[in-house]
């Protein structure tokens, strides 16, 4: 049996622009269902928010999205996951971080270190948290 995982971001009211970003960012395909889109709208205001969405790309990129309702608990938290994206070289990982970088903090310049030819981490304007590294052999 073959699994495969997906990072599942939740915000409050800000996931479709969240996906419109990182679809910007790695490219594919983004779809997003509304609550209204899916009848299950209990909260009018809430009523076009993103009740399901993803960015799924052929390069095998993919994170999932939705919009929590205020009627449920939600707190983005101090980092409670990272989404780490690993490349092959530097040229695709910098064309990455330049375009994540927008409006982001950085925690780590993106720069070579010890495990990896270069490798980076910083905090976007939705509060996720990225890493971003060169895949480097294994010198075990």
């Amino acid at each position: 049996m073959a699994f495969k995982t997906t990072t599942h971001l939740n915000f409050r009211g800000t996931a479709r622009e969240a996906l419109d970003f990182y679809q910007s960012v790695f490219g594919g395909r983004s779809v997003a269902v509304t609550y209204k889109d899916a009848g299950a709208v209990q909260d009018e205001s809430e009523a076009d928010w993103v009740m399901w969405g993803e960015v799924a790309g052929d390069d095998g990129f993919h994170v999932m999205a939705y919009d929590v309702p205020s009627r449920l608990p939600w707190n983005q938290g101090e980092n409670p996951f990272f989404v780490s994206v690993r490349g092959e070289t530097a040229e695709e990982i910098s064309a990455l971080w330049g375009k994540l970088a927008e409006g982001s903090a950085v925690v780590r310049p993106l720069e070579p270190a010890q495990w990896a030819p270069l490798y980076g981490m910083l905090t976007d304007r939705f509060g996720i948290t990225w890493v971003l590294d060169v895949a480097a052999p294994y010198n075990g």
